[in-house]
C-alpha cells in the first residue's frame, strides 16, 4: 500500500512538473533578441520630405531612405558599410545630406561621414558616394553642434594636435573644409553655441576635477559658475531670448539635480523646476527648435513622469496617449516646421512602435515594429522593485520573472548595469527578456553611485567599488531568496564594463553566494584599468580618481588593490565565462587576459570568448550571436534553466573562432598583496 502511495504521488509530481514546464512559452530564437535587426532608427527629413532608417544591406546595417509617402518597398540603400553596422545617423539641416559617424573594429575613433542622396547610386557599390568629412587614423572625432541657423556647418572637435584635448574646428558639410577655431589649451570639455550658432559658453575641468562655467568673450573666457568634483553642473540650452541658459545642476545643499535659469552675463541662477515628487534628478528638457520654448520636463523615476509647459502640446501627447495605451511615448526627430514627428511606442514587453505624427491632420500612422518576429505575447513582465542593503539603504532596482512559472525557488541572474555612474530605466531590455525565456529571474539593480538618484545616492558609491556598492547586489540576491521567489543555490551574476567588474567581484568576495558567472568587457585589475584609459578621458580622470581612489597615491592605490577581483582571484571557486572585445580602448584586453591567466592557474573552471573585431562591447550581431550561443550553454550547465540546442553553422563557425583556449592566454599580473583583506 504504501509503495502504491509512493508511486500515485510520483505519477502526481512528473504530471505536475510537466504541467508547470507547459505553461512556460516555447523557447523564443536567440536571433530573435540578438540577431541584426531588420528595420530600426527611423528619422523625418528636416523638410518633411523623406523618410530615412536603419536596414541590412548586403548582410550589414545601413542607412536608407524612401519618400515619406511612399511605401517601404520603394526604399533606397544610401550606405554600404560592410563589415560593421552603422548604429545611428542624422540629417543635416537643409535636408541635403545623411552623416553618420564610424570606428574601426570597435576601437571608438570616430570619423564622420556624409551622404547626398540626391547623387545617383554608384554601379558596384549600389548607392550614393559616401564622403569623408574626417578620416584621421587613431584621432577621435566629437560633434558638439550642428546649427540649425548654419544648416551647412557642423562644429566638431578633433584631438589630432593633443590627444587628451579636442581643438574646435568649424567643418563645412558640401566641401569639407575645416577651419580651426580654437586651440583646447585650457582644458575645455564642452562647447555651448546659441539658437544662432554662435559660441557662447564653454564647460572646463580643472585641474581638481571641478566643473567650471565659462561665457566665451572677444578677449577669452569669463568663470561664471563652478561646482566640485562631487557635483554635477552644465548647459542644458539656451532660453527662448537666445540670451539666457538653462542649466541643470546639484550645486552646494541640492541633493537633486534641478533646472535653473542662468544669466551668463553674471552667473545669476534661479531655479525653474526640480522633481515635484522629489524622488529623482531632472533627466532631460524637452523643446521647441522653432521658438525655443520648453515643451515639457522629463523625470525617470521607476517609470518615466513628464511636466507639460506647453499646455497645447500636453493636449496632444494625452490624444497621443488614448492611441497608444500603457505604452512610455518618446519623441524622435521632427520636420523643421515641427509638425511632422517621429513617436515611438515602448514598454517591457514592446521592444518599440514607430509611428509618423502629424499634428496638423491629427494622424498616427504605423511605420514598423521593431524586432517584429518576436512574440510579444510569450514575453516577461518587467517591474520595478525595491529591497535594502546592508546598511539599510533603499536600493531601486527591476525585477523580470520567467513567464509561466510560478515565482518561487527560481534560478537567478543578477544583472548589474555598467556605468557604474549610469542606471537601468523601464522598458524593454533585451537580456532581461532572453534570460527569463530561458527560466531565470533576472534582477537588476540600480546599486549606489547609479546617476538619476540625487547626489547623495550617487557619492555613497565613493570608494565603494566591491564593497557596499557590491553589498547591493548581493542583499538583492538575500531578498529574494528569503521570499522564497529565488533559490540560492542557483544563482548567476552577468554583466558589462561595470557590471562586469561587479560579476568578478561577485565571484572573488562572495564566492558563496553564486553557481555561475559571466563576466563581459570586464575590468579585474584596478591599476591598470586606471592606467589605461584613454587620453580623451583627461576632463574625467579625476573624478573617476574621486569616485574610486587615488592610484598615484599610498592609501588610494591600497584601496584599488584591495578592491580588485583580481588580487582575490584565489578566492574565485564559481565556474567563469569572460567575454572580451580584442580593440577595448576603455577595458584593455589585460584585464581580462590577467583573471583568465589566474583563475586557470588556480585550476578552477574557466571558459574565454574573444572578438577581434570589437571593442567594448560587441556590436555585430554574428559576435553577439556567438556570445549568447555560449552563455545560455554555460548557464544551462550551471543554473539549470533552458537553453536552444540548435545553433545555425555561421554562428557555431563565429564561436569556434573566438573561443579562445584558456591554456594559451599569457599577461597574468602578480599583484603585491594576496594577503590584502576583501572588501568589507
Amino acid at each position: 500500500m504504501k509503495r502504491l502511495a509512493f508511486s500515485i504521488l510520483a505519477v502526481l509530481s512528473i504530471c505536475s512538473a510537466i504541467t508547470i514546464q507547459a505553461e512556460q512559452p516555447p523557447i523564443i530564437d536567440r536571433a530573435a533578441f540578438f540577431g541584426e535587426i531588420q528595420i530600426a532608427g527611423a528619422q523625418i527629413s528636416p523638410d518633411g520630405q523623406y523618410l530615412s532608417f536603419l536596414k541590412p544591406y548586403k548582410g550589414t546595417r545601413n542607412i536608407w531612405i524612401k519618400k515619406a509617402s511612399e511605401p517601404f518597398s520603394a526604399a533606397r540603400p544610401m550606405s554600404a558599410e560592410a563589415t560593421r553596422p552603422i548604429r545611428s545617423y542624422f540629417w543635416s539641416r537643409d535636408s541635403k545630406y545623411l552623416l553618420y559617424s564610424q570606428d574601426t573594429g570597435g576601437d571608438e575613433n570616430f570619423n564622420v561621414y556624409a551622404i547626398d542622396p540626391a547623387k545617383p547610386a554608384d554601379a558596384t557599390s549600389g548607392v550614393p558616394p559616401t564622403r569623408a568629412l574626417t578620416s584621421l587614423k587613431g584621432v577621435r572625432t566629437q560633434i558638439f553642434a550642428a546649427p540649425k541657423a548654419k544648416p551647412d556647418t557642423l562644429y566638431i572637435g578633433l584631438n589630432d594636435r593633443d590627444a587628451q584635448w579636442h581643438d574646435l574646428y568649424e567643418l563645412t558639410i558640401s566641401t569639407g573644409d575645416k577651419k580651426l577655431l580654437r586651440k583646447n589649451t585650457e582644458r575645455i570639455a564642452g562647447w555651448d553655441f546659441d539658437h544662432d550658432g554662435n559660441l557662447r559658453m564653454a564647460e572646463r575641468t580643472n585641474q581638481a576635477g571641478d566643473t567650471e562655467i565659462l561665457r566665451v568673450d572677444a578677449d577669452g573666457f569669463k568663470q561664471i559658475y563652478s561646482c566640485t568634483v562631487l557635483e554635477n553642473c552644465g548647459v542644458a540650452n539656451f532660453d527662448a531670448s537666445n540670451k539666457q541658459v538653462y542649466v541643470i545642476t546639484n550645486k552646494g545643499s541640492l541633493d537633486l539635480s534641478e533646472l535653473e535659469l542662468m544669466d551668463p552675463g553674471t552667473g545669476t541662477a534661479t531655479k525653474f523646476e526640480s522633481d515635484p515628487e522629489n524622488r529623482v534628478d531632472v533627466a532631460g528638457v524637452e523643446m521647441s527648435e522653432i521658438d525655443h520654448h520648453i515643451y515639457f520636463t522629463e523625470y525617470q523615476d521607476d517609470r518615466q513622469r513628464l511636466y507639460f509647459k506647453d499646455k497645447d502640446f500636453e493636449k496632444e501627447y494625452r490624444w497621443l496617449q488614448s492611441k497608444l495605451t500603457g505604452k512610455e511615448i518618446g519623441f524622435g526627430a521632427r520636420s523643421q516646421d515641427e509638425n511632422i514627428w517621429i513617436v515611438s511606442a515602448t514598454s517591457d514587453m514592446e521592444p518599440g512602435e514607430t509611428y509618423l505624427w502629424n499634428r496638423k491632420a491629427k494622424s498616427l500612422e504605423l511605420q514598423y515594429r521593431i524586432r517584429e518576429e518576436l512574440p510579444r505575447a510569450s514575453l516577461s513582465e518587467r517591474k520595478p522593485y525595491h529591497f535594502k542593503s546592508s546598511d539599510g539603504l533603499e536600493i531601486p532596482a527591476y525585477l523580470t520573472l520567467p513567464k509561466g512559472l510560478p515565482a518561487k525557488n527560481l534560478p537567478l541572474v543578477l544583472f548589474p548595469h555598467g556605468g557604474p555612474w549610469a542606471r537601468d530605466g523601464y522598458g524593454y531590455d533585451t537580456f532581461a527578456q532572453f534570460l527569463s525565456n530561458r527560466g531565470y529571474a533576472v534582477l537588476q539593480p540600480n546599486f549606489r553611485a547609479s546617476t538619476g538618484y540625487g547626489k547623495k545616492f550617487l557619492n555613497a558609491g565613493n570608494g565603494e567599488w566591491g564593497r557596499k556598492m557590491q553589498d547591493d547586489l548581493t542583499w538583492g540576491v538575500k531578498a529574494l531568496v528569503a521570499d522564497g521567489t529565488v533559490d540560492a543555490k542557483r544563482v548567476g551574476i552577468a554583466g558589462g564594463s561595470y557590471g562586469g567588474y561587479a560579476t568578478l567581484a561577485g565571484v572573488a568576495f562572495t564566492p558563496d553566494v553564486y553557481a555561475a558567472a559571466v563576466a563581459i568587457v570586464a575590468p579585474s585589475n584596478l591599476i591598470t584599468l586606471l592606467d589605461a584609459i584613454p587620453p580623451y578621458w583627461e576632463a574625467g580622470r579625476k573624478q573617476m580618481y574621486t569616485r574610486m581612489a587615488d592610484p598615484t597615491t599610498a592609501d588610494g592605490k591600497a584601496l584599488l588593490m584591495a578592491e580588485s577581483p583580481l588580487t582575490h582571484a584565489k578566492a574565485i571557486v564559481t565556474p567563469l565565462m569572460v567575454v572580451q572585445g580584442k580593440n577595448d580602448p576603455r577595458v584593455n584586453i589585460r584585464e581580462s587576459n590577467q583573471i583568465v591567466s589566474a583563475v586557470r592557474d588556480n585550476g578552477k573552471p574557466i571558459e574565454y570568448l574573444v572578438a577581434p573585431d570589437e571593442g567594448h562591447g560587441f556590436a555585430r550581431p554574428i559576435n553577439n550571436l556567438a556570445m549568447v550561443t555560449a552563455m545560455e550553454e554555460f548557464l544551462q550547465k550551471y543554473l539549470g534553466g533552458r537553453d536552444q540546442k540548435e545553433v545555425p553553422a555561421d554562428v557555431a563557425a563565429k564561436l569556434k573562432e573566438i573561443t579562445v583556449d584558456p591554456k594559451t592566454v599569457s599577461g597574468a599580473v602578480t599583484l603585491k598583496s594576496e594577503s590584502t583583506p576583501g572588501p568589507k
